[in-house]
């Protein structure tokens, strides 16, 4: 498996929010003119660490000289030649924020896009102006410490939208309870009662939950909260109401719905 390979080649990265501090936010840029041979170059290179390499997504880097690659729900970074990789979040020291191409921002958009509405726990004010997505789990701290903030969010302007990633994976039963909440008659009190540790009563029925889990793998999401904007800039972990909302002011694309 490509992620075996990569992890091997340069170390286990533990991103968990619920373990260390919360990344710096996403800031667009503009990407570089397309270069198709470059893509079919890093291509080929790739199958030579694993002849099974599929990549989710592989574009410009946000910075000259390289190709940006999604697989496994991993970033990685690849000279155009296809000799060097590396793995790493590239900081843009003008506009002092981590870089992110239109190309990934454009993918992320695309796999957030396919959850449906319907499916997300939604705490939201009148007439928003940002909405967020929300992976989330019901026994993180961090996950916890967020919900607290639902009233001063909405009051900010910001709804929420929560999208369910249990951290223990598929088949656990942090999984079997966060079902329970998404088959609740009331998913919002439910979700509620579960954060704070109050009993849900168990349920089961046709739900969203490893599609949610799915996707965001997908997306490379290792720790929760991961905090999504409408233009698919991750905000990192757990961020106070005023923190988010500086970080979403200070997005061009972020402002409306996902």
């Amino acid at each position: 498996m490509f992620r075996l390979a990569i992890a091997a080649l340069l170390g286990a990265i533990s991103l968990s929010a619920c373990a260390q501090q919360p990344a710096s936010p996403v800031a667009g840029a503009t990407a570089p003119a397309a270069d198709s041979a470059a893509d079919k170059r890093v291509r080929e290179a790739l199958k030579q660490l694993d002849p099974n390499f599929a990549p989710d997504y592989i574009g410009a880097a946000p910075f000259p000289g390289f190709r940006e690659v999604v697989v496994s729900g991993q970033v990685l970074y690849v000279t155009d030649d296809g000799r060097y990789l590396m793995q790493s979040q590239p900081y843009d020291i003008e506009k002092r924020a981590m870089a992110t191409s239109t190309g990934l921002l454009a993918h992320r958009r695309t796999l957030l896009a396919s959850l449906p509405h319907a499916d997300r726990i939604v705490f939201a004010p009148p007439n928003a102006k940002y909405t967020i997505s929300v992976f989330t789990d019901i026994e993180c701290g961090y996950c916890r410490k967020l919900h607290q903030d639902i009233a001063e969010l909405n009051r900010q302007g910001i709804a929420v939208e929560y999208l369910a990633f249990p951290r223990m994976g598929l088949g656990s039963k942090d999984y079997t309870d966060m079902i329970s909440v998404w088959c609740a008659d009331d998913r919002k009190a439910a979700l509620t009662a579960a954060k704070a540790d109050r009993p849900v009563a168990a349920k089961s029925c046709t739900n969203p939950v490893a599609m949610q889990y799915n996707v965001g793998q997908q997306l490379g999401i290792s720790g929760t909260p991961a905090i999504f904007a409408a233009d698919g800039s991750q905000l990192g972990g757990y961020l106070p109401p005023a923190q988010l909302k500086a970080a979403l002011e200070r997005l061009p694309g972020a402002a409306g719905s996902p």
